[in-house]
């Protein structure tokens, strides 16, 4: 028989998504018991990949929270110096097109928050009138 250990690697294994004949291997026991344990250990197995999901979207948050912090960030620096900028220069074209391309990723990477109802520290409302601009 095999121990309570063997049981809980189990279950973080199955709720990897490993094979009933990987876990097997890994734990060296027969893949007819792995089947087994995945009846006997449905709920923990259950809860162990729920909480895995968790971590992998708390990851897939900070990253994406970075990612808006960068192009917020880009973009107001390129925006700061667009204010610095005649408009007859020919460099400003280049930092009007950078200005509406990171306004176009910051915007990208904000929808799905907007839907969750978090705030942007940034105007939107900038890269639609820099878009208008551009475009007369």
């Amino acid at each position: 028989m095999k121990n309570a250990n063997d049981k809980e690697n189990f279950i973080a294994l199955r709720a990897e998504g490993r094979s009933f004949a990987d876990i097997a291997d890994i734990l060296k026991t027969s893949k007819p018991t792995s089947i087994n344990w995945s009846k006997e250990l449905s709920r923990d197995i259950q809860n162990a990949r729920t909480l895995r999901m968790d971590e992998l979207f708390e990851k897939y948050q900070v990253a994406k929270a970075k990612r808006v912090e960068a192009f917020g960030e880009r973009l107001n620096a390129i925006l700061a110096e667009l204010d610095k900028r005649n408009l007859d220069e020919v460099p400003t074209a280049v930092l009007l097109g950078l200005a509406l391309k990171y306004g176009e990723s910051l915007r990208n990477e904000y929808e799905p928050l907007k839907l969750q109802g978090e705030g942007l520290p940034f105007d939107m409302a900038i890269i639609d009138s820099v878009k208008n601009e551009w475009a007369a």
